[in-house]
Parts: C-alpha cells; structure tokens; sequence
C-alpha cells in the first residue's frame, strides 16, 4: 500500500507539472524595434575619389523601403538624366544605377533626406548622404543659412537652396533655364539649409519653393529668395533668405464670350489700368459698361444690343493697359442672355459698424429706395441709404446697427435695375449683430520703431486679414470686435508709400519690402481685452513660439 501511494503522488506531481506548463498565454513579442537600419557595407565606399563606376551597392543590416524617394532625394550637382534607384519593394540592397556622364574633377553629393526606412517598424535612416569624387580628393567647404517667408511665419513647404558657380560666361538668365552647380533642401522643422562638399569659387546663392521640381525658376509657379551680393567660398558667414512671389508681368488673356451680352477679358499680373474699347464697325446704338471682378483678374465687359454672329461673328477690341496696347479677338457665339439676381456677400453675422453688400450678375444701374424695406425683429422699419458700387457691382445698405438685433433687408419687385432695364424679384436677406461681450479687444503698441509709414494687420492663423491699421506716426492701436480664437500681428514696413506690400525682383535684385512678425501667437477670449507691446530689434524674429497669456 505504501508503495502505491507513493507511486500516485508522483503521477499527480507530474500531471500537475504539465498542466501548469500548458497554461494558455501571449507572449510578450519583446520590446519594439526603435533602432534604424545600420549600413554593413558599400561598395564604393563612401566619400570614395577617382570615382569612375556606373553602380552604387549599399548594404544594410535588415530589410529597408524607400519612401517617398522624389520629394526626398537631392542629388548634387544635379544630373541631367536620373540615376535608376532601387529596390522599388523591399531588400537589403541599396542599388544606384548612373546613367549620366559624369564630371571630371568633381564632387557629387547623393542625400535621401528620410525617405530610408526599415521594412518592420519604418524606422528613418534620417539624411543619409553618399558622397564620391572623380577627382583626387572630397571638397570640403559648406555653406549654411536659413529661409523664412515674407508674409507668413514660417515657409508652407521645403524650399530647395541653389548655388550657381560663377564662371567666365554667367549671366542672370541662368536661373531660368539651366540647372545649379549644387542643390541642398530646407530641414522641415528647422528651415535651415546646409550646403556640403563645396568647392572654392565665387557663387550666386538662390532658393525656391517650386511648383514644379525642375530646379529652375519659373516666376509664374516659384516663390524665390535670393542673396544680392555673389558670395565667394569659403566664407565664415550665414545666409538667411527670404522668400516671395515675384509680381508677374501683365498679359492678356485670350477674351471669352460668356453669355449673349456679356464678354469677360481676363489678363495676368497688374491690370488696374485696363481699358476695353471696340475697334470693330458696330451699330449707331451701340453701348456698353465694364466692372472688375471682385475676386479674380478679369474685365467683365457687357454691351448691347445683340451682335448678329451670322452677320459679324468675330470681334476686334483695343485693350489698354498703361503704355501696352494689344488687339483681341472674341469669337462671337449663340448663347442666352443673363437674367438679374442679387445675393448677400459676406455673413449673415456683422458688426454694428460693417455695412451689408449685394453683389448682382448683370451691371447695375439704378435702385428705387422705397422698395428696399429694413426691419428689425421687432418689425420696425430702419431708415437706411443706398449706395451702387460701379467698380465692382455691387450696391451697399447702409443703416444704424445696435448689438443683439437681427435685420431682415426686403426687396420688392423693381427695387434694382440693371444694363438691360431688367429688374429683381422679391428677395430677402437677414442679419444678426452679437453681444458686445462676445468679442475680444487687443491693445497694440510699437517700441523702438525707426521706419514709417508701417502698415499693421491682424491675420487669423490661415494667415487671412481680419483688419489692418495704417500707421504713418506711432501710436497705440485698437483692434476690436475680434471673434474668440487665435492671431498672429505682422507689421509691413511700407517703403514705398503706397499701402501695400510690395514684392521683389531677382533681376533688379530688390528685396521684398520688409516683414515682421509680433513674435507670438495672440490667444482671444471673449469679453476680454489684451494688452501687447512689440519691442523691434534689429533683426526679424524667428519662427513663433506658439504660446498665450491673457491679461485682463
């Protein structure tokens, strides 16, 4: 008997060992893979001289991918034909294929920005940069810097720096058509640039924001920053550019007939000038009105009576536009007309000072006040004026506006009359005013201001202008009735006096005008009032610190 207890206790020992051992459970997968792929081998080796090979192997420790490689990869000097790069999947090889001719005595740079990254986990092999010579040794120099943007804080995207060398046959033209001597991008958080494995020389130093990566300048896509003076190599200093969109030159567009009395002549660049007048044999009774658009850079050209296109299906205007006069045809079509409509521009929420506009589709002409009625909620009829706008057809209401009120603006039957003696239906529009303690007051002030006139604007954070002082003697500015939320303050020193910013020019090598930035963002609450000093120094700030403390 002894011994067949004993004999049960190990077999249950032993059962109950094995099923401990068998006790269901995840495993823990250990701790994640953090650690970027690790480079085992090249072959050339980097920084190799008398480099005369047409494939790069580069050797990685795990699986890597290549992500977004086109908006990553900067090659420099640039090649005219692109090197083949693999893998388009996934391996442990690297591969470069050149198909170029290469130059002799020079250095080459190849920089994958983060576009490496391990097969698992994506871990980036941040800036990884292959760098060969076809001659005897590696330049060395560099040269680095920064670049900002004229008119918002900080640049929209990764603008590609450029350096042209300087030679025997250098012009400015070289921008537009051919490509640099050495490319570097913008750090994306940074917006530092860091040029690499230079060589002695004297340079022109460029960057771009492009619409279209081609390493050239093309004004009407590109946003340009340049350096005015040519920088010679080496040097010790920093360059810090600033970018901007040049103001295109003025250009016709080709007209368009949109309707039966209505031509639009659009055009490029400053058409505030601009001036239609037909130069084709038209009728005794011929007539016609011209309006800008609100929005866009257009001519809206309206006319009467009817042209008869199986009579005369093409016509000839003169457009002027200071001292540039060009002729423009417009192929005449069959098409209806337009019939009159009014609608509100703006929001049905405005301040008591603002005034409401309608904007009408066909010229307006002429208004009859006593079929305009405004009441308010409690119906009570609001004396009011009106006024039409012939610049941009619109026509404005004008009336007392209190806080906490809402407006309903009737229009009978004829109340505008347009080009066409055409009138309006019955419309109407409504409007609210908010409680004054809805809004939010900043109190600016300005120290160690030395240049005016200076022109001040409240930007949202989609860099819109909600409201702009113009300063031409320093005082303290008001900015209220601002709606809660966040704002940014950018001063434009306005050189020129003429009340806007203006941009630059590469090839007159004029710098935009000048741009600064309150160095924080505003925070708004409702019902309370800010108050903000701007001390200028003597350089631009930097990027803003996005931060905000009310005072009440």
């Amino acid at each position: 008997m002894k011994g067949f207890y004993r004999d049960f206790i190990w077999v249950f020992v032993l059962l109950m060992t094995m099923t401990h051992c068998a006790k269901k459970g995840t495993p823990s997968g250990g701790a994640k893979d953090t650690i970027p792929p690790i480079i085992v081998r090249s072959s050339p080796e980097n920084f190799s001289t008398q480099f005369d090979e047409d494939e790069i192997i580069i050797r990685f420790d795990e699986y890597i991918k290549l992500q977004k490689l086109q908006q990553n990869l900067i090659i420099s000097p640039p090649l005219k034909y692109d090197p083949e790069i693999t893998p388009i999947s996934t391996s442990k090889q690297l591969r470069i294929k050149i198909s170029d001719t290469l130059r002799e005595n020079t250095t080459y740079s190849i920089n994958f920005g983060k576009s490496i990254v391990d097969n698992n986990e994506g871990n980036e092999f941040e800036y990884f940069k292959y760098v060969f010579s076809t001659g005897d040794y590696i330049d060395s120099l560099r040269l680095a810097g920064s670049v900002r943007d004229a008119r918002r804080i900080t640049p929209q995207s990764a603008a590609t720096v450029l350096l042209y060398e300087v030679k025997e046959d250098f012009t400015d033209s070289i921008i537009y058509k051919e490509k640099p001597t050495y490319i570097a991008a913008t750090k994306d958080s940074t917006y530092t640039y860091e040029l690499t494995n230079l060589k002695e020389g004297t340079y022109l130093l460029v960057a771009l924001r492009e619409g279209s990566a081609n390493y050239t300048f093309q004004p009407e896509l590109d946003e340009i920053a340049f350096e005015k003076s040519l920088i010679t190599l080496p040097t010790d200093s920093s360059y810090d550019l600033t970018l901007f969109k040049e103001s295109i030159d003025y250009e016709p567009a080709r007209p368009s007939h949109e309707s039966k009395y209505h031509i639009v002549f659009g055009y490029t660049g400053d058409g505030d000038s601009l001036s239609i007048s037909p130069i084709s044999e038209l009728p005794d009774n011929f007539t016609s009105v011209a309006y800008r658009d609100r929005e866009k850079d257009t001519l809206h050209y309206w006319f009467k009576p009817a042209i008869d296109i199986e009579q005369q299906d093409t016509l000839y205007f003169l457009a002027k536009n200071r001292e540039r006069l060009d002729t423009l045809t417009v192929r005449m079509k069959d098409l209806y007309r337009d019939s009159l409509s009014l609608e509100r521009l703006g929001t049905s929420s405005i301040l008591p000072r603002d005034t409401v506009k309608l904007a009408a589709n066909t010229p307006l002409t002429g208004f009859d006040a006593e079929k305009i009625k405004v009441t308010n909620r409690d119906s009570v009829v609001i004396a009011h004026d009106i006024r039409i706008n012939k610049m941009d057809n619109t026509a404005q209401v004008i009336f007392d506006k209190v806080h906490e009120q809402r407006y309903t603006i009737d229009l009978l039957p004829g109340a505008f009359e347009d080009f066409f003696d055409a009138t309006n239906d019955t419309l109407s529009f409504g409007v609210r005013t908010m409680a004054e303690s809805d809004y939010g007051t900043i109190l600016f002030s300005i120290k160690n201001i030395e240049e005016l006139p200076v022109i001040v604007e409240l930007l949202n954070t989609n860099y819109k202008v909600q409201t702009s002082r113009y300063l031409i003697e320093n005082r303290e500015i008001t900015f209220d009735y601002i709606p809660p939320g966040n704002y940014f303050i950018r001063l434009t020193f306005d050189a020129n006096n003429n009340k806007v910013w203006d941009a630059g020019s590469f090839l007159e090598r004029r710098q935009p005008e000048r741009v600064v930035f309150y160095p924080k963002q505003i925070e708004v609450r409702a019902n309370w009032t800010r108050s903000e000093t701007f001390t200028l120094t003597e350089t631009n700030p930097g990027p803003v610190k996005i931060e905000a403390d009310p005072e009440e």
